[in-house]
């Protein structure tokens, strides 16, 4: 019961997220293209139909935001910044979501596509480990199959978090004490 707690806390704490992220990406309509006519209403449109998703987009925001955040004005201290917090973040994407891209459609498709193909995930690629789960969990297969599985995948998912805290460290090591701050405000540190 309470694992189906945090789990819906989390979906909704997610989507909320993504909701923002949208919301701060749209234009404000001050560019109108012209006298009397809106040039952009087209393209506005077709953002709030939620087909154009764009991670990579999505993902260039996400660092401009944090180069703002931390401060940096300079491009070339920036440019030596950016690979270490572009590390932490797809770290944190590893480590975060795990199954969480799943309960808003990701990873494998469940539906009446017999072929098995995997629909596109949002929130990153399925490990092998939580791949074989899955299948042993949907196949049910034996108790101690699935509980050499579930090791595994716990294994994994630890080792993704020891390539996390390792990636805060290099960036930790390179910031200033008020830029550690705002990290640690952003999430990018701990």
């Amino acid at each position: 019961m309470k694992l189906n707690r945090i789990i819906t806390l989390c979906a909704m704490a997610l989507t909320l997220a993504v909701s923002a992220g949208s919301l701060l990406a749209q234009d404000n309509g001050n560019n109108n293209g012209g006298p009397g006519g809106n040039q952009q209403g087209g393209q506005r449109r077709n953002r709030q139909g939620g087909g154009n998703f764009d991670p990579a987009q999505m993902q260039q925001r996400m660092l401009e935001r944090v180069q703002e955040q931390l401060g940096f004005t300079n491009d070339t201290e920036w440019d030596a910044v950016k690979p270490l917090v572009q590390k932490v973040m797809d770290a944190r994407r590893d480590v975060g979501f795990g199954g969480m891209g799943r309960m808003f459609g990701g990873g494998r498709n469940r539906g009446g596509d017999q072929g098995g193909n995997a629909r596109p995930n949002p929130f990153g690629q399925t490990s092998p480990e939580q791949e074989a789960l899955q299948k042993a969990i949907d196949d049910d297969a034996p108790a101690a199959q699935i509980k050499d599985l579930l090791a595994k995948y716990k294994a994994s998912q630890k080792a993704k978090q020891t390539k996390l805290e390792a990636a805060q460290a290099e960036l930790k090591a390179v910031l200033t004490t008020k830029q550690e701050a705002q990290a640690y405000l952003l999430q990018l540190v701990n």
